[in-house]
């Protein structure tokens, strides 16, 4: 049996860079080799605190059968290796990127079509079916998207952060002329700030602690940048609305002191949108909430045809995230070189890309 390159996820603080058999190619499934990777906040807090939706010993994902130790990376581009029996989209040779979701079809939300939703969901690179970092990686036919020719490999690898940002404003009741206040500056928080300048917004507040992250949201298109421990966020989001409060928050921070400004800052009716994974129980002044009849919705990733979509917008032009990509490591550095600049050095990354075809060892 041939074996192949693969960083797995065997606990906490347990990442290996090891040999594993090579997978099989199945009907209706597409065998890729990965090209770039990028390290997810996700895959960071399951070094440092997993398993959290790795799941363990004992406890196999329902869809995958899988637990740890698992292939990690779920934000992937790649060249089609082989393709499957009744495979037309594709073929060998083609770029391409992954939409890890992983679901099952039969539950409420996935005969509504809301496969993110869905009752057992998953992720490749979380809950099993190979992942990003590896040399080969077999999914879905349905979950390989074409690049268009002008979108590059290492952008490919941006796509599934990027979708989180789009579906977030997809699904928002944001509309041509709202004012929006997104909350953190972080890989999704820049998503959110690029999907809207890709929708046309005119005005985007940024609410971020870190200097050098508010310089990345600038230069990504956010209007204003707030220093949330050095103004009144509420005071200045009126201020820079004209009193009229912003119509839509993102959360992408998913911390107490935030949503409390956010829903403070925005006005009578409008929206705060919860895209942040939660670590702690939040609490919520529901009175905040009651007399301005403002809502509070969550959102789950991104749906289908959401990377489509951006990959459409990179296409045309209407979002440039190059600028996202802060490092470029090989596929033996993940832990001493990678997770490691995302603890010590986060205020000046972004994204960080597995280079699967760097020199190893080196």
């Amino acid at each position: 049996m041939s074996t192949m390159n693969a960083v797995r996820f065997h606990g906490q603080k347990d990442i290996r860079f090891e040999q594993i058999p090579v997978p099989e190619l199945k009907a209706g499934w597409v065998k890729v080799k990965p090209k770039f990777c990028g390290i997810c906040g996700t895959d960071l807090h399951e070094y440092l605190g997993g398993a959290n939706l790795i799941p363990e010993p004992g406890n196999p994902h329902p869809i995958t059968g899988e637990t740890l130790p698992l292939t990690i990376g779920h934000e992937f581009s790649a060249i089609v290796e082989e393709v499957g029996e009744g495979v037309t989209h594709v073929k060998k040779g083609d770029r391409v990127c992954v939409q890890p979701t992983i679901y099952e079809g039969e539950c409420r939300a996935c005969k509504r079509g809301l496969v993110n939703c869905c009752d057992k969901n998953g992720f490749m690179g979380l809950s099993g079916w190979g992942g990003g970092m590896a040399d080969f990686t077999c999914a879905p036919a349905s979950a390989v998207k074409p690049l268009p020719d002008n979108v590059s490999l290492e952008v490919g690898a941006l796509i599934e952060p990027l979708a989180v940002g789009w579906h977030a404003v997809a699904i928002s009741p944001y509309k041509e002329g709202d004012s929006c206040l997104v909350l953190g500056g972080g890989p999704i928080g820049l998503s959110v700030v690029q999907a809207l300048i890709g929708k046309g917004c005119k005005n985007i507040i940024v609410s971020e602690v870190s200097k050098r992250r508010r310089e990345f949201a600038q230069q990504f298109g956010a209007h204003h940048t707030l220093d949330p421990t050095a103004v009144d966020v509420v005071e200045e989001v009126d201020r820079l609305t004209n009193g009229e409060g912003a119509d839509v928050g993102f959360d992408a921070a998913g911390v107490q002191i935030a949503v409390d400004s956010a829903f403070k800052a925005i006005k009578a009716r409008g929206t705060l949108v919860n895209i942040a994974v939660w670590e702690k129980r939040a609490t919520l002044q529901m009175n905040d909430i009651v007399f301005r009849e403002r809502a509070y919705m969550g959102v789950a990733t991104y749906a289908l045809g959401d990377f489509e979509q951006v990959l459409e917008a990179i296409s045309s032009g209407r979002m440039k995230p190059e600028g996202m990509i802060t490092k470029k490591i090989a596929m033996d550095k993940i832990a001493e070189e990678g997770f490691k600049a995302l603890i010590e050095d986060k205020d000046n990354q972004v994204k960080i890309l597995v280079d699967l075809d760097a020199p190893l060892g080196a």
